[in-house]
């Protein structure tokens, strides 16, 4: 990390929550150096712009399992998604079915209201 301190700088600041920067408060955005200025005889100018802010996880994940993880949708819908298949000597077809079934209904019951 580089830490960097500059004297005698403009900061212009274009907020979305604030009318101006509230003390202690941190802000998400970007931030922009306009010119640079060789001689010392000009200031530097930068320029902050918050971005909105980041409201969490898309689809969070309200089940995960061995076979099977089942996400919420925004709309409040319930999504089944498989997890890569575990193919090789050992796998039976018979026996990963009855998994992912298990899985299912454990998940169903505690998901939705009877």
């Amino acid at each position: 990390m580089f830490k960097n301190t500059d004297l005698g700088c403009n900061l212009k600041t274009i907020l979305r929550s604030d009318r101006i920067m509230r003390v202690g408060k941190d802000y998400q955005g970007v931030l922009k150096r306009d010119v640079e200025i060789d001689e010392f005889r000009y200031d530097e100018h930068y320029t902050f712009v918050e971005t909105e802010p980041w409201s969490g996880k898309r689809n969070p994940r309200v089940y995960n399992g061995r076979y099977i993880s089942i996400t919420r949708r925004q709309n409040g819908s319930l999504k089944p998604n498989f997890k890569p298949m575990p193919t090789g000597r050992q796998f039976s077809i018979d026996s990963y079915a009855i998994g992912v079934c298990n899985e299912l209904r454990q998940a169903l019951e505690g998901l939705i209201e009877k």
